[in-house]
């Protein structure tokens, strides 16, 4: 037991010659089960499998489930900067973020609850009803859990190579935990009871959901720690609109991820993608495991890679690297898959040799994309610096809300260009099995949404992303002087050691300025 309790207390990064080190291992793996559970509720309620269970499940038509989850999903975007005004705003024993983290994962674990029990056998009406009835909850509910969750991070550290670190770390979490209800419901056409009752496997995979995210966030809100004291005076939601228009790298990120959309829409239609184009709804389970790997290796390469560098890290370099790699990957995917996919002959599945160069482009697809939302967690930490150095305000939930407004968007349009795509080539329902054959045009929409559209998405993308006005050199700087105003201002940690933060500076500055 003491081995563990070494470790634990042990710092996650031992060694970093630019910036003192605060987070240990204890607070990164706790803040990491908060982040697991939430994971299990995206995987569920914010995710392609959504879409499935309103059109195939509930029998909810397309273009009514398109409606559904564009206006849910703007409501659910809305949220996201009044939830940040109010947390910012908060002031308590716990601090400003830990509190909502308490209480808030009962009421998405009771909407999830309520949402996955909807059942075909009511009216149209009901079924329509119930629907939109437990998606708003769902949506206010979760909002006033991912705000502060993701905020808290800003707020733990202001080590860069820490906060990389830590992302990387929670994403692992997140992607593990996020993947326990999530298999259920992919691999349910594998087994014996599920595979004829998708909608109880979609149930029981919300029970197991609800369950862990109160227990895990109970170790967050329990062993996180909020080092910042905050000012009063914090913004309003105008002035988070106002924020948003005059922090150029803020804008840049919002803007990229807008174009973002295009990618997130592939994702939108890969369970309908198993079932119509692959005509095999076992592929469901291949593909959700294809991503596995993509995730992993970011949460364990780009915190080394940033380590490693140093100062000659550079976030928007990175990005920038990322969207290149995914315009190449995606224009081979579609190059090699058409024939075999497209031009396969209707109700049979797609040839062996086919699925597997399928599987293999999504494990490889996966690499861009997860590099990259990883990189742009940092980004995002360097836009909240960014308005520190400018105004003199820590507004950690202003802005973690904008961006997550933002995410919102990309979940909610993705979703509509999926199934208006989908509504608009007359997209036909399945029943209680894969039998159905849809007509070319559907066939050629799920095509170009999974391997054409992301393309588009990472070329648009490296449009604002060249604006981006953020680098390394400049945020240590940025970071240096903003630490000298904490520590007049009396606004930080006692824990922090500034004078080795700005001996550390200075050094880096010096060496910055002789190279």
């Amino acid at each position: 037991m003491s081995a563990i309790k070494r470790f634990l207390d042990r710092k996650i990064v031992t060694k970093d010659k630019v910036e003192e080190t605060y987070l240990t291992w204890r607070e990164a793996l706790s803040y990491t089960l908060g982040r697991g559970a939430q994971g299990m509720s995206t995987s569920m309620t914010a995710s392609k499998y959504v879409n499935f269970f309103i059109t195939d499940v509930l029998h909810i038509k397309a273009s009514h489930a398109a409606l559904i989850r564009l206006y849910c999903g703007i409501f659910d975007a809305i949220n996201d900067p009044i939830m940040g005004v109010i947390v910012d705003k908060t002031r308590t024993k716990y601090g400003k973020m830990r509190p909502y983290i308490k209480i808030s994962p009962y009421f998405v674990s009771l909407f999830m609850l309520l949402f996955f029990i909807g059942s075909d056998s009511l009216s149209y009406g009901f079924k329509m009803f119930l629907t939109i009835f437990a998606f708003v909850g769902l949506d206010v509910t979760y909002t006033a859990f991912d705000v502060p969750m993701g905020a808290l991070a800003f707020s733990m550290t202001p080590n860069s190579t820490e906060r990389t670190k830590l992302y990387g770390i929670a994403a692992i979490g997140r992607m593990i935990l996020g993947s326990i209800p999530a298999a259920l419901v992919a691999f349910a056409a594998w087994l014996p009871y599920f595979n004829s009752h998708l909608s109880k496997a979609y149930l029981t995979a919300a029970i197991i959901s609800a369950f862990f995210i109160i227990l895990l966030t109970r170790f967050t809100f329990k062993n996180t720690r909020e080092r910042l004291e905050h000012h009063e005076e914090t913004p309003s939601l105008k002035e988070c609109i106002h924020l948003l228009l005059t922090n150029r790298p803020l804008l840049m990120l919002f803007l990229g991820n807008i174009f973002f959309v295009l990618i997130k829409v592939s994702e939108q239609a890969s369970f309908y993608f198993a079932y119509d184009s692959l005509f095999n709804a076992k592929y469901n389970g291949f593909l959700d495991i294809a991503k596995a790997p993509g995730s992993f290796l970011a949460a364990i390469i780009v915190p080394m890679i940033v380590e490693r560098l140093g100062r000659k890290s550079d976030s928007k370099k990175f990005y920038q690297a990322c969207c290149i790699l995914g315009i190449i990957i995606n224009l081979s995917f579609a190059a090699l898959t058409y024939n075999g996919i497209m031009n396969k002959p209707d109700g049979v599945s797609v040839s062996i040799t086919t699925g597997i160069v399928v599987i293999i482009f999504s494990v490889l697809a996966t690499f861009p994309l997860e590099f990259k939302n990883l990189m742009q967690k940092e980004m995002e930490a360097e836009t909240v610096d960014y308005v520190e150095w400018k105004s003199g305000k820590r507004v950690e939930g202003t802005m973690l809300s904008i961006m997550s407004f933002t995410g919102k968007l990309e979940a909610t349009l993705s979703s509509f260009i999926c199934l208006q795509f989908l509504a608009h080539t007359n997209y036909i329902e399945h029943t209680t099995d894969v039998s159905t054959i849809q007509n070319h045009e559907t066939q050629m929409a799920l095509f170009l949404m999974t391997t054409i559209f992301p393309v588009i998405g990472y070329l648009l993308m490296l449009i604002p992303i060249h604006f981006y006005n953020i680098t390394g050199d400049s945020h240590r700087q940025m970071m240096k002087e903003i630490l000298e105003r904490r520590v007049r201002d009396k606004s930080f940690d006692s824990s922090v050691n500034s004078s080795e933060y700005e001996e550390n500076g200075n050094e880096e500055i010096s060496e910055s300025q002789e190279a």
